[in-house]
């Protein structure tokens, strides 16, 4: 997939954060981007904001909370009305919850939230885009892409999120996984599933409920969302085939960067 055509691109919890700084980066590329978030009162902002930074006017914005069952065919429609054909899918909206605790200590809301917009959310969202695409003329094996943020079982393992997160985000990974298999065996060859792992990305869902030297830890060791998506969009953009994950840094050098920068945290404290 060259850098010099563009996409449609729909991100789903594109109005702050990580979605946000993605937009940025596909319309700074040239591409047309639909982004989604579930307060409509909070997208018309964001969407003046990067037409402004990027001068593409080219985005567009649906209302929708990825969790909801109501309404998804209407959600479908408009965004084909929108958009025309998707090519690239990102599966961005998540939450970690409002508290960093254990789970008997977890208000019962809180988990069920968590667990419903990071996996039901994301299946929801990717069955809309499977069912787009599906109807959408193949331009040759794997014409278009659907990416899922989740967990690898590193990423989980350092995470100091609550168990709902991690668990729901270890789910989307899997998801991935079945979904990849599911599609070959059905015989589809024109959509790609992919997992993208971001990492730590300093945002407010990452700092929720945090405060003293965990606070100064996460603060050292992520990056922040402009960072991530100036590596992550070109990635996805030029992602073949299918089954492919794709990292913001790798594994080992992931484990690097957190001994080195808790040393240097502690070595401060």
């Amino acid at each position: 997939m060259s850098k010099l055509f563009s996409y449609n691109v729909v991100i789903t919890g594109g109005s702050r954060g990580l979605g946000y700084a993605l937009a940025r980066e596909f319309l700074t590329m040239g591409d047309r981007v639909l982004i989604t978030g579930r307060n409509p009162e909070r997208l018309d902002v964001p969407v003046v904001a990067l037409r402004k930074e990027t001068g593409n006017d080219n985005l567009y914005s649906i209302s929708r909370d990825v969790a909801d069952t109501k309404g998804l065919d209407q959600f479908m429609s408009s965004v084909t009305e929108t958009l025309g054909t998707v090519d690239l899918w990102i599966n961005n909206a998540g939450t970690a919850g409002y508290r960093k605790a254990p789970l008997w200590e977890l208000d019962a809301p809180d988990m069920v939230e968590t667990c419903a917009t990071n996996l039901a959310g994301t299946l929801l969202m990717t069955k809309a885009a499977i069912t787009i695409m599906r109807t959408q003329p193949s331009t040759g094996t794997y014409s278009y892409h659907i990416c899922n943020m989740g967990f690898t079982r590193f990423g989980a393992l350092f995470s100091r999120s609550n168990i709902p997160h991690k668990t729901s985000k270890l789910g989307v990974a899997a998801a991935s996984r079945f979904l990849v298999k599911e599609l070959e065996e059905g015989g589809n060859r024109s959509i790609g599933i992919h997992e993208v792992s971001p990492g730590l990305v300093n945002t407010d869902l990452l700092m929720r409920d945090t405060s003293g030297n965990t606070r100064k830890f996460l603060e050292a060791i992520a990056e922040t969302p402009e960072a991530v998506a100036a590596k992550l969009a070109p990635k996805i953009r030029n992602i073949e085939g299918t089954g492919k994950q794709i990292r913001y840094r790798s594994i080992p050098m992931t484990g690097l960067r957190i001994i080195a920068k808790a040393m240097f945290v502690n070595r401060k404290s």
